[in-house]
């Protein structure tokens, strides 16, 4: 039995097939340039072959049929894929969970897309697809919103009309959760503890980015707002941004709020900055030669930095920040430049050790700080596509349960786990008790 996890952007689609017994997966690939005559798919398996070809794809519909003929082509049989996860970017406050997809569904997922017009109206079309070309697989909608459901009424309200909130939905939802949510988890495993007994701060960096607090293992604040755009600098996204400037702009340049939107969206963050670069690698490159991009880099370590401070405020003690996702996981001078001077806070890098860890060479869970400092710094690869196929499992087994602190993740730590940890550590205070009491009788 197969497992297929889908993730429909607004001009992409990436996906992998997962052995339903051994929760691995067998192939993955990604769909680029969607609508445009250029569009093309690569698919690759665990052995390492990838092929890539072009096939003008106009629509998610036309591109989900390439990646199943694919698929067949790699001896997948689609017979056997009996579960499809959708990620689902915006669940609002309708969704607080992982879920079985029915009518009812599908219509709510439509209705929040005004709240992000780019992301759910793509992940509907893949939904409607997948129920149409797989028709009897079981569709599971989990959704990027679900994990910051946790956060307390003054974390995601806004200083609005009251009004706005009642009638419109205006409040902060948060992005990224399936990640911050895989990486809290395996965060807790590395510090031997049980998830609700952990204070994070998870800094999901890519081309978009968020930071969230996490208390007690669950999610009670985050940067990202109503919509992606608010908190960190992205590539192409503001971040942090006075509302009085889109109003200012609007009316100088006599701009659309679609227009505006697309600035917003696809020109602002250090694109915006700099004129020319979106990608931290580019910025980096030539950051000693132009100025844009020193300050491009300056305006999101200091935004960062920014964060990690208030979370820290927010929690109290704080257990470990974690880096992930494109940029986290394989940038090792931003991650430097993010912790560095932050000593005074707790947070001491060991940065001979951080230097050239990345991912993409195969550097896995990583411990990034000193033995003596009080906030433990890791580098955890993300995993979003597992999470979607445990939950799209365990819904289609009966075993789901929506408080994740009480889901049996294969990758969240088991009480067994830490019972041991902690007897293995208590064993060692009592044998180091025992030492001590024994030399001070020796020396009496």
């Amino acid at each position: 039995m197969y497992i297929l996890a889908l993730n429909c952007g607004s001009s992409s689609l990436k996906y992998q097939v997962f052995d339903a017994n051994t929760k691995t997966p067998i192939i993955s690939g990604n769909v680029e340039k969607i609508g445009s005559a250029d569009s093309f798919i690569t698919q690759k398996i665990p052995e390492g072959t990838k092929h890539t070809k072009e096939i003008p794809m106009k629509n998610h519909e036309k591109a989900l049929g390439v990646v199943l003929a694919m698929l067949e082509h790699d001896s997948i049989d689609l017979t056997k894929i009996n579960g499809v996860g959708h990620r689902v970017v915006m669940g609002g406050d309708k969704f607080a969970s992982s879920i079985k997809i029915n009518d009812d569904v599908i219509r709510t997922i439509n209705k929040l897309s005004p709240l992000a017009p780019l992301h759910n109206p793509p992940a509907l079309c893949g939904i409607i697809t997948a129920k149409q070309l797989l028709p009897n697989a079981t569709q599971i909608a989990v959704f990027d919103t679900a994990f910051h459901q946790t956060m307390p009424d003054y974390a995601y309200r806004y200083a609005v009309p009251s009004a706005w909130h009642r009638e419109l939905g205006v409040r902060r939802y948060g992005f990224h959760g399936t990640s911050h949510m895989y990486v809290s988890k395996r965060a807790a495993s590395m510090l031997n503890k049980p998830a609700n007994e952990c204070n994070l701060i998870t800094m999901h960096i890519g081309s978009g980015a968020s930071a969230t607090a996490i208390k007690n293992g669950v999610s009670v604040d985050t940067s990202l707002g109503m919509t992606p755009l608010s908190g960190l600098t992205m590539g192409t996204r503001p971040g942090d941004l006075d509302p009085g400037v889109i109003l200012y702009v609007m009316e100088q340049l006599k701009l659309t709020p679609s227009q505006m939107q697309t600035h917003l969206n696809k020109s602002s963050g250090l694109r915006g900055i700099t004129e020319q670069f979106a990608d931290r690698r580019d910025i980096e490159d030539n950051r000693f030669t132009n100025d844009k991009c020193r300050l491009a880099m300056d305006i999101e370590i200091h935004n960062v930095k920014k964060y990690i401070g208030a979370y820290m405020a927010e929690l109290g003690r704080t257990d470990a920040l974690v880096f992930t996702a494109g940029v986290g996981e394989n940038d090792d001078l931003l991650r430097d430049k993010f912790c560095r001077g932050m000593e005074h806070m707790g947070i001491k890098m060991d940065f001979n050790k951080n230097k050239g860890l990345l991912a993409r060479n195969g550097a896995g869970e990583s411990v990034l700080s000193t033995p003596d400092s009080p906030v433990k710094i890791f580098m955890i690869p993300t995993n979003e596509e597992l999470v979607i196929v445990e939950d799209t499992l365990a819904i289609m087994n009966g075993t789901y349960n929506p408080n994740h602190l009480e889901m049996d993740y294969s990758f969240a730590p088991k009480p067994s786990a830490y019972a041991t940890a902690q007897s293995t550590f208590k064993n060692a205070q009592r044998l180091q008790q025992q030492t001590q009491k024994t030399a001070a009788q020796h020396t009496k």
